[in-house]
């Protein structure tokens, strides 16, 4: 059978990153990295000499590999802009994908590849390794017990003041298009909603030491009258939130606020009929223990198992290009100044 069935994969992309895609392949039962690719050949060597294979071929050629090793799997461990023609490439060689976030460089070639895994027949996902957090499964399994009723509005505000140094200085809607990803994906994940448009405010305040806009004010319009809003900025010194966000969850019945760790509270109505009403505590339950949690390595072993059962992962890439959407989204209105459609 299948399942029983040893699997081989061939990580490309061998920067820093590419550990944690290493160490999560090994908590995997069955599947074998077969070879390291990276343009910088001697980054392929390092990592194919850490992993202990001494059959694992290191190369810069990613074609020759996959003529040479003949996997079942490509990881894409590279960078935005080299994302779709490793994927293309991988999915013509027959191969199941599993990629670095975001899916693309752009909306236009984020379709390409969604239409040429449809076409191969082969499944492609995408690495939201934040989803696989115990913190917002717990919350997840909260929103999705009732209790505070049904959603009406989401509020998430992200504040760290990053000192990178090197490229993201220098990026155009740096922390639209590096970070933001994360924080989006977040809202789908625990409102249950796609996007439907956005009116995005970009700006680069005085003393900021990005070259571009590193601050942003969003509103989302979601699938079933949910209104999200999104606040962030990666050069506020001072009171960090987590790189979760700070999160504040409206229902009809009542309201949570998660800190973006293990702080979470919820209010509900205990009574109506003042001018205020009076409110109970909840207590939110720990996350339920079948939660996709584990960060990179739950998400490896996720698709792995789904790729076994001939099941679908949730960040496959045909729902994973909605958060995609809303990153370009939110761009397109801060470029223009007007609300935007949400199409993809």
């Amino acid at each position: 059978m299948f399942m029983e069935t040893p699997l081989k994969a061939v990580l490309v992309g061998c920067g820093s990153m590419s550990r944690a895609w290493m160490n999560g392949s090994r908590t995997v039962p069955g599947l074998e990295l077969v070879g390291f690719v990276d343009i910088n050949l001697d980054a392929a060597r390092q990592r194919a000499q850490e992993y202990g294979n001494p059959a694992a071929l290191a190369s810069d050629d990613l074609e020759a590999t996959l003529d040479q090793t003949n996997p079942d799997i490509v990881f894409d461990c590279t960078v935005p802009e080299a994302h779709m023609p490793v994927t293309l490439t991988a999915l013509w060689h027959g191969c199941h994908v599993l990629g670095e976030k975001p899916m693309a460089d752009t909306l236009e070639n984020a379709r390409k590849m969604v239409a040429a895994a449809q076409q191969a027949e082969r499944l492609y996902a995408v690495v939201q390794n934040r989803r696989y957090d115990t913190n917002i499964r717990r919350l997840k399994a909260f929103l999705d017990s009732g209790v505070l009723g049904p959603v009406t509005t989401i509020n998430s505000d992200f504040y760290i003041g990053a000192h990178f140094g090197g490229f993201r200085d220098h990026m155009e809607h740096v922390l639209l298009l590096d970070m933001a990803i994360h924080t989006f994906d977040a809202a789908r994940l625990l409102s249950g909603a796609d996007p439907v448009s956005v009116y995005c405010k970009e700006w680069n305040p005085p003393g900021s030491w990005y070259d571009h806009d590193a601050s942003a004010v969003a509103v989302f319009e979601m699938t079933g009258g949910i209104v999200y809003t999104y606040r962030g900025s990666w050069c506020a010194d001072g009171l960090p939130t987590t790189w979760e966000s700070e999160w504040r969850i409206i229902g009809q019945q009542g309201s949570a606020r998660w800190l973006g760790d293990d702080r979470m509270v919820a209010q509900t109505v205990a009574e109506t009929g003042g001018f205020m009403s009076a409110y109970r505590d909840v207590v939110i339950p720990p996350a339920p223990a079948e939660a996709k949690v584990d960060g990179h390595a739950g998400i490896i072993r996720d698709f792995v198992d789904c790729l076994r059962a001939g099941t679908t992962p949730e960040t496959v890439c045909t729902d994973n290009i909605k958060s995609l959407a809303m990153v370009f989204g939110a761009i397109s209105s801060a470029e223009t100044g007007v609300p935007v459609m949400i199409t993809l």
